[in-house]
């Protein structure tokens, strides 16, 4: 049979001759190369080469055919990139197990089996790093590992078999130094049957220097003491590939989870990580330079890894983004460079065609890596000038050498410019940066620029690196030169002030100036907004989001935050200090998107309060699911409990800052029913409500609950129904017009919806509804009062109140006969109800809807911008909707227009 890559690999022809004239190992090789190469093929393989060869002879031997097979199917055409990488990883798990499994079998008759300190049989793992812990192995690469074991021990003395060891016993560190070593030389001694890989383990704690193998302390040790950021991209893609067999499938799980514990918090920060530009620019850097060095010897080359547009490019843009966000953002920890890319276009962290340029630039400069690798089974990744070799190599990979170098170029000047452009140096300035003028010449005001020098005067900025200084005077000085206003500036030295001790968020602001542009418009839109980035600037990490303004699939949400609480644990168990930190931070996120979208204009405030109930409930969801299973008197797996919210979340009409209004029912017979729900309302509240270090989520109010503070923290519904029917003052009937099940036990929220209907609908006398909700509100009245000349646009007679209270009363009087008022619709919509039923007159609805929407409008504005308590404006900006709500007020009471109820 004539082999399409007998034409164009050396080591292919040799191979085959190698073969000779043994046909069952050509009709192996033709069967295998005609069918995708996967764990089983190569498994099949190994294991029939051992039927005639001892280990070492064996894996040479199925490597050589592995690779003949892999070759043919990938150069003819048949096996796409994937495969070959997948196949190429496969064969060294495989071997290396194989390895391990033949030295541990051997040193195990010698010394036993390596036990810890409790005496139970630990293992060796091997760590795969790089492209071999990605499933990206190319088809000539060394294999990298670092060897590691659970702590120090001894072995037992005893053989598998029961019979004492030949040589006694031995620490367990120089028995699997012994094994490591051993298992090395299997794979990578070159013998008469070639290598199995090139094993290199120099990326192990201090490199050369360091002990071949390590405990999980002394790798956790080192990390805290001595690890560089080179090394967390390194460790970015390890994984474990094979073990040695003494403790059995458990121990190794728990082993690998343990090693987890210990890499994860090393790669992935807590918190955004932006430091890291610096250091990838500096080993890039230096990897460039050592490029250069070795092409300035190779004149007319092309390096498809190390070179300007390399695989090496690719792969540190797509990690540094895991790097950077990984910690917080769960999708951003794939160890696979297409994946990623993926995610990164999806999230519009890149440009999605630059994403998707990166990703087919990727296969195209693994597919040339390869068959330049073919040529001669050599580690290398350079492309010759000849330009036979050339041709050879094109025609490998399906085109001719004009194609392929047409592409090259074209992929490799794509990758060159998006890499440039990521780690572009960011521009420097000259000066401290005060008082320096904008490009226009302007200078800054007197009252700004002595801000700046207190500032720099100050303890907070003397105490930061100079590093940081330095970042601070430039991104104040960038400021000003792109005309930020007086208010911009004095809130960025608020911001500057709060961030000097964090560098990483000043080299965010410096690293991306389209993110450093919306944090200077934010500023300045709003104080409020200004406040928040001061105290969670946490949240500038999501300036780097491409979909920031993007709407948000809140079960997506949920579900990637419930991940991520999943991985906060101690010693098994679930930390909940970490969690309720987390939950914080990813709600700080998701509010902070809201307020760049609301800045930028993309919601009203209608949409913007359904968004923020949206995600309250979802919060209250995630605390319920939290809490429960933590309880000791938790009976059963799954609570019969549901949250009920009244007043602006129940109306979906809740605002950035607002307290949350609860009520907490259950049914369930249980008789440890009362107290186990009693105590998971008392833990969700405290969830809720508790400020961390990571800061609050909201403030709780539960006085609406039965009997109020009097009242128990939880009633059963049957309980809550009866309160309702026959304790329930009116005022709590019209806060009843406004609440609604936000989440947990949904028959629970069904039986409460049944039971709020039927309340509002009882038949009331009209004289008696009315003279309670006038005495209420005449209450609310004085327990507001507005001495200031302005107009209170909540509290005042005409204002939002007397809106709402008119809506509850038309609900409570009316809505037997006319039972579409019972929907919890919000104001707005029920004014417009009312008048379609004939209760009031249209135009004053529409009028006094239009009012209310204006309200909304303002206090909304004024709340971004005012830190004061009240929304207050002067009376002639909205005399028109005053006496809109005053003519609709004055009719549906009869009252006389004048008067101030």
């Amino acid at each position: 049979m004539e082999y399409v890559a007998e034409r164009y690999s050396g080591y292919f022809r040799r191979s085959l001759f190698a073969i000779g004239d043994d046909a069952d190992a050509k009709a192996r090789l033709t069967a295998m190369a005609g069918a995708p190469i996967d764990a089983a093929v190569i498994a099949a393989a190994l294991a029939r080469e051992r039927e005639t060869a001892p280990v070492p002879a064996a894996l040479r031997r199925m490597r050589r055919l592995v690779m003949m097979a892999l070759m043919e199917r990938d150069v003819s055409g048949a096996a796409p990139l994937a495969e070959v990488c997948a196949a190429m990883t496969r064969m060294a798990e495989i071997s290396t197990a194989a390895a391990f499994d033949a030295a541990g079998a051997e040193f195990a008759e010698s010394y036993g089996v390596p036990l810890d300190r409790a005496g139970l049989p630990q293992d060796l793992l091997a760590v795969g790093m790089g492209k071999c812990g990605a499933d990206e192995l190319n088809v000539s690469s060394d294999l990298d590992l670092i060897l590691v074991f659970r702590e120090e021990g001894m072995t037992s003395g005893v053989r598998p078999d029961g019979t004492p060891a030949k040589r006694g016993t031995l620490e367990a560190s120089d028995f699997f130094h012994q094994l490591a070593r051993r298992a090395i030389a299997i794979l990578s001694e070159n013998t008469a049957d070639g290598f199995v890989f090139r094993v290199d383990t120099r990326l192990r704690p201090n490199g050369d220097s360091g002990p071949l193998v390590v405990s999980l302390s002394m790798l956790e040790e080192y990390f805290y003491a001595q690890g560089r950021e080179w090394e967390r991209f390194a460790w970015l893609k390890g994984r474990v590939i094979a073990s040695s067999a003494f403790a059995g499938d458990e121990a190794r799980a728990r082993d690998e989870a343990a090693l987890d514990r210990v890499v994860q918090p090393f790669v992935f920060r807590r918190y955004v990580d932006y430091d890291v530009f610096a250091a990838l620019r500096d080993l890039h850097r230096k990897i460039r330079s050592e490029a250069l060095r070795r092409h300035a010897r190779h004149a007319g080359t092309r390096d498809v890894k190390l070179g300007r547009g390399g695989i090496r490019e690719i792969e540190f843009a797509a990690q540094l983004f895991e790097i950077v966000r990984g910690g917080r953002d769960l999708d951003l920890r794939d160890r696979s460079t297409l994946v990623t890319l993926a995610v990164l276009g999806e999230r519009g962290m890149f440009p999605p065609d630059e994403a998707a340029g990166l990703a087919a630039a990727y296969q195209l400069l693994r597919r040339v890596e390869h068959a330049i690798q073919y040529r001669e089974d050599e580690q290398t990744h350079r492309l010759p000038a000849d330009p036979e070799i050339r041709e050879a190599v094109a025609a490998m990979v399906g085109m001719d050498r004009a194609q392929l170098e047409s592409e090259l170029e074209s992929a490799c000047g794509l990758v060159e410019r998006v890499f440039e452009q990521l780690l572009a140096e960011p521009e420097s300035e000259t000066g401290n940066g005060a008082g320096k003028g904008a490009e226009s010449g302007d200078a800054l005001d007197a009252d700004t620029a002595q801000r700046f020098e207190s500032f720099r005067d100050g303890p907070r900025y003397r105490a930061a690196r100079p590093d940081a200084r330095r970042s601070i005077d430039q991104l104040f000085a960038d400021a000003h030169r792109r005309g930020t206003s007086t208010v911009g500036l004095t809130r960025l030295i608020d911001l500057l002030e709060t961030v000097c001790r964090r560098p990483a968020y000043l080299a965010l602001m410096l690293q991306f100036p389209q993110a450093y542009d919306r944090v200077l418009r934010m500023l300045e839109q709003s104080r409020w907004a200004a406040e928040y980035l001061i105290r969670h600037p946490i949240v500038l990490d999501e300036l780097l989001d491409g979909n920031l303004l993007a709407p948000v699939d809140y079960h997506v949400w949920q579900a990637s935050l419930h991940a991520r609480l999943d991985t906060a644990l101690i010693e098994g168990e679930p930390d909940v200090e970490l969690q309720m930190d987390m939950a914080r931070e990813s709600h700080h996120a998701q509010l902070f998107r809201l307020l760049a979208q609301d800045l930028e204009g993309l919601l009203t405030v209608e949409r913007l309060a359904d968004h923020l109930s949206a995600l309250a409930d979802r919060i209250i969801e995630i605390a319920i699911g939290r809490v429960w299973p933590t309880l000791r008197l938790r009976f059963r797996d799954v609570p019969r409990f549901a949250v009920i919210g009244y007043g602006r979340l129940g109306g979906k009409e809740l605002g950035y800052a607002s307290d949350l209004d609860l009520v907490f029912l259950y049914d369930d017979d249980d008789e440890r029913a009362p107290q186990a729900y009693a105590l998971l309302a008392q833990r969700v509240s405290a969830w809720l409500s508790t400020r961390t270090a990571s800061g609050l989520l909201f403030e709780t109010d539960l006085r609406l609950r039965p009997n109020g503070n009097a009242g128990l923290l939880v009633s059963s519904v049957t309980a809550f129904d009866e309160y309702q029917r026959n304790s329930a003052w009116v005022w709590e009937h019209q806060a009843l017009t406004r609440a609604r099940f936000c989440c947990g036990d949904a028959s629970i929220g069904d039986a409460f919806e049944k039971l709020r209907r039927e309340i509002l609908e009882l038949e009331r006398d009209p004289e008696t509804l009315r003279d309670e909700v006038l005495k209420m509100r005449a209450r609310m009245h004085e327990g507001h009062p507005n001495r200031s000349a302005l107009f209170d646009l909540k509290h005042n007679r005409g204002g939002m109140v007397d809106v709402e209270f008119t809506i509850q009363y038309l609900v409570l009087l009316h809505s037997r006969k006319h039972p579409r008022l019972l929907d919890n619709r919000g104001n707005i919509a029920l004014l417009r109800r009312a008048a379609e039923e004939g209760l009031i007159d249209a135009g004053d609805a529409q009028a006094a809807a239009d009012a209310y929407r204006n309200y909304r409008r303002l206090q909304h504005a004024l709340r971004l911008n005012n830190s004061e308590q009240y929304a207050r404006v002067d009376a002639s900006e909205v005399a028109a909707e005053i006496g809109a709500v005053t003519r609709l007020w004055d009719r549906v009471f009869a009252v006389p227009g004048g008067e101030d109820s």
